[in-house]
């Protein structure tokens, strides 16, 4: 039998995660996040708009929140390749799940950068999101015998051109394939890490 505060704290993470699952299901329903109101996200959970409250401070905490939670498995799926031996195979296996996350959860990330634009917490919780990957990337370039100074442009350089590549082809209307532009993205990088064939 579980303890009561366990029991309370079950309660809590199912309700912030039905709280987190319905606002990205109303913005791929095609609501937009500036319009998108906490009372449309609590009716759509079944819940009042009071309740909301009870789990976040705002909607934009819920938007943060969400878009840690698709963070943390972008920050996986990469890590294959930065804590990993396996060199082009890594990367390539890395780019691939990066793309298709981004697929996953292209609404809620569309929403995240939108945000990012007019709203200054959002834009510094983005900046500072993409720069753990920045970070990670420049260890990573480092490992692999670049200089520090030439690894942390480069790491700088690749990292945002894949979000906004990934950004600009799932939520923006890309013009190439998945495939291409997967193959667009790995000889680039490839390109800038190992060096031509």
């Amino acid at each position: 039998m579980l303890s009561k505060g366990v029991e309370a704290a079950e309660r809590r993470r199912d309700a912030e995660a039905a709280f987190l699952a319905a606002t990205e299901s109303l913005l791929t329903r095609g609501s937009s996040y500036a319009d998108l109101s906490v009372e449309q996200i609590s009716a759509a959970v079944g819940r009042s708009r009071t309740a909301f409250y009870v789990y976040f401070r705002d909607k934009r905490e819920l938007l943060l929140r969400a878009t840690e939670t698709v963070a943390a498995q972008l920050y996986d799926e990469a890590d294959r390749w930065w804590s990993g031996a396996d060199g082009r195979r890594g990367l390539r296996a890395a780019l691939t799940d990066i793309l298709g996350t981004y697929r996953d959860h292209a609404d809620l990330l569309r929403a995240v950068v939108e945000a990012s634009t007019y709203d200054e917490q959002v834009g510094e919780f983005w900046r500072t999101l993409v720069g753990r990957f920045i970070e990670a990337t420049k260890r990573r370039l480092a490992d692999e015998g670049e200089q520090d100074s030439r690894a942390a442009g480069k790491a700088f350089v690749l990292v945002w051109m894949t979000e906004r590549a990934c950004y600009e082809q799932v939520a923006g209307g890309g013009r190439l394939d998945d495939p291409r532009l997967h193959d667009a993205l790995f000889e680039v990088w490839e390109r800038s890490v190992y060096g031509p064939d």
